[in-house]
């Protein structure tokens, strides 16, 4: 008889089941216990951590402005919508006023903004702004172009149909979009971090 036959007898007549063979069978269906018992410990853990469709449900969103540097612009994601904030310099801040005369609504007076944000600047501090990156024509999302050029102070223009607004999402007179940029619900939880969909407690 060969080594490796399933079975052997023990000169009683008695069939005597293979050790190793036995031992094989155990370590396998304990292996599939263990991955039918991770494929249950997977899901359920993943359960506990707030997930991506949560977050665009409404979900708060942290900035940490420490890391954004002067004229720079960042871009989040709250609510499925693109959150710029954008660092504004002394030069981008000094520019607001000189532009009053071309702007269909500077002062906003339009509700495109918390109370706290309807000033000439739109933000809690000057140099921190925060905006909905969505025009208020068709829903496009404009380009911040903070370069000064010929006849253009900085600000942001919407490719699609020509819109334009200025350092502060004001919207300029002449062009297809009614309003200024929304300015959405934010407060400060420290000096550099911002939340942005919950402006509860925040000064108005």
């Amino acid at each position: 008889m060969s080594s490796d036959h399933a079975e052997h007898h023990d000169g009683s007549g008695e069939h005597v089941a293979d050790t190793g063979r036995r031992k094989m069978l155990t370590i396998t269906t304990a292996a599939l216990g263990a991955v039918g018992g991770g494929a249950l410990v997977v899901p359920f853990a993943g359960s506990l951590v707030p997930s991506e469709r949560a977050k665009s449900a409404g979900a708060p969103v942290e900035v940490d402005i420490s890391k954004i540097e002067a004229g720079q612009q960042l871009t989040y994601e709250w609510r499925g919508k693109p959150v710029w904030v954008i660092n504004r310099t002394p030069e981008m801040l000094g520019s607001l006023s000189e532009l009053t005369p071309a702007l269909a609504d500077p002062n906003s007076n339009l509700a495109q903004q918390p109370a706290y944000a309807q000033n000439e600047h739109r933000s809690i501090r000057e140099d921190i702004l925060v905006l909905v990156g969505i025009c208020t024509h068709l829903g496009c999302s404009p380009k911040y172009l903070p370069e000064v050029a010929d006849n253009w102070e900085g600000g942001f223009l919407c490719a699609c149909h020509g819109s334009t607004f200025d350092l502060a999402g004001r919207v300029f007179s002449g062009v297809p979009a009614p309003k200024n940029l929304e300015v959405p619900p934010h407060k400060y939880l420290s000096d550099n971090l911002i939340l942005v969909g919950d402006d509860s407690g925040a000064a108005s």
